[in-house]
């Protein structure tokens, strides 16, 4: 585990560290004076295991007054979490803005689509939630005032996680398994939510679009045994989050570009109008223009710490 310090505007620092950090030297130590640092960072902190795989998570915590509580950011684009995802965030301001704010940001990633299908990066999320509950006490946070987090990829993942989560099995042998996967709140940036609509485009097994076709392996790992064309149908509806919704789901943030290339707006629309229909709270901030991303995401990431300020801070 590194750890390290940081201040915004160290642009020629940090990109010199992103590929130290890419060579895995792991004494390297970027400075910042202390009354200028935004946060520490724990880096590659290991919170499972997956078929020999270590699971690993950056954790953000505040150099300034701690709000005692975490946000988990799931980190993946293209069902991919390399490590060049956590700089996109970084980018994004997404660790500047929520330590700004107090919170402890834990950044996990929970792998990738060339190991780990739909089902598996699911319990990976899961898993990384139990950790970040079961160390609450160490990073001075509420677990049950945990807040999910993700764009793209990440917001289908952490969407997912939070519309079916985990019980607590209390007589478990894995101390992990004895916390539950519940979270207070999700913010979710341009989503893909509905693997069965898509656009304008209604899918079956005949009429796929494009992206369909690029998740087939993650929701059908064996395709030397490929699905009938109800299993397929069936294996799309149960990666989906918009199917999971229930009048038990968290508070939801929804933040989608109107001019989005890869995800369309429907699919954010839809998730709102479901989650409405539950009786659960949801906000829909829709950007004018907006692609995936756009440059200004940041301006939208200090609209989530808003949100999140209002929807899981407790008044004192």
């Amino acid at each position: 585990m590194k750890r390290l310090n940081h201040r915004p505007g160290r642009s020629a620092d940090c990109a010199a560290l992103a590929c130290v950090l890419l060579l895995a030297v792991a004494t390297t130590r970027a400075r910042a004076d202390a009354g200028d640092a935004i946060y520490q960072q724990d880096v590659d902190v290991k919170y499972a295991d997956a078929f020999g795989i270590a699971l690993v998570m950056d954790i953000f915590r505040p150099v300034g007054t701690p709000n005692g509580l975490g946000v988990v950011d799931v980190v993946s684009g293209a069902w991919s979490s390399d490590r060049g995802k956590i700089e996109d965030h970084r980018r994004a301001r997404i660790y500047d803005i929520m330590c700004d704010r107090g919170y402890t940001v834990f950044a996990v990633r929970p792998g990738s689509s060339s190991k780990f299908s739909f089902g598996e990066m699911d319990a990976n999320v899961k898993q990384g939630i139990r950790w970040v509950k079961a160390h609450a006490d160490q990073f001075g946070i509420d677990p049950e005032r945990l807040a999910l987090a993700g764009a793209s990829a990440g917001g289908h993942l952490a969407s997912l996680a939070a519309l079916t989560p985990d019980g607590a099995t209390p007589d478990s042998s894995d101390p992990l398994r004895r916390v539950d996967t519940t979270v207070a709140a999700v913010a979710a940036f341009f989503p893909p939510v509905d693997f069965l609509h898509w656009g304008d485009i209604e899918v079956t097994a005949e009429r796929q679009p494009l992206v369909i076709n690029m998740v087939k392996r993650l929701v059908w790992p064996d395709l030397s045994n490929p699905p009938s064309g109800e299993e397929f149908i069936g294996a799309l509806r149960k990666a989906s989050p918009l199917y999971h919704v229930t009048s038990s789901a968290p508070p939801f943030l929804l933040i989608h570009g109107d001019a989005d290339p890869i995800v369309p707006l429907q699919q954010s629309e839809e998730l709102k109008s479901a989650l409405e229909q539950a009786g659960v709270p949801v906000e829909l901030i829709i950007k004018e223009g907006g692609g995936h991303p756009w440059p200004t995401i940041h301006e939208e990431v200090t609209l989530a710490a808003d949100w999140l300020d209002k929807t899981i801070v407790v008044e004192k």
